[in-house]
């Protein structure tokens, strides 16, 4: 009884209350920085955005992004600069952390720009990877070549 009459009275302030956040305070930046154990393609770099594929799904990164950790799936990053050019990258794995203050940091187990790939190569990969999955004799075997088909099959599809 108490419950309802207090509902009742609160009923006209829950609906004027916003149901979406303000708009960021802070500036229009993004500080990327992206390495991987061979080389640093960005090291705090203002950028546009950022769009990444992660095992939740790909998605874009813009300046104050909600702050977050992802695990990288084999696939294309792609960096839009400030001038409004696109740097595209294939990863086979990695973490992308977002920060609160715009900071983003891409650290990839492999990375290499993507006009440095052979579609034809990672065609032969991966048919020789799919040719070992049926000789793969234990578990640790099978998940070491379907790493590789995956890698393959995600260059393949981002070269074609």
């Amino acid at each position: 009884m108490m419950a309802a009459r207090f509902l009742r009275r609160s009923l006209p302030v829950l609906r004027q209350a916003r149901c979406y956040a303000d708009a960021p305070s802070g500036s229009a930046q993004m500080s990327f920085t992206f390495a991987s154990p061979t080389q640093v393609y960005f090291k705090e770099a203002s950028v546009k955005q950022v769009d990444v594929p992660t095992l939740t799904g790909a998605f874009g990164i813009l300046p104050a992004h909600v702050p977050t950790l992802q695990v990288l799936r084999p696939g294309v990053v792609t960096v839009f600069n400030d001038d409004g050019s696109a740097t595209k990258f294939f990863v086979s794995s990695g973490s992308i952390t977002v920060n609160a203050d715009s900071s983003v940091q891409l650290l990839a187990e492999e990375a290499f720009p993507l006009d440095q790939l052979d579609v034809a190569a990672a065609k032969a990969n991966l048919e020789k990877a799919q040719s070992e999955m049926v000789s793969a004799s234990d578990e640790a075997a099978r998940a070491e070549v379907q790493i590789n088909i995956d890698a393959n099959e995600a260059i393949v599809k981002a070269l074609e």
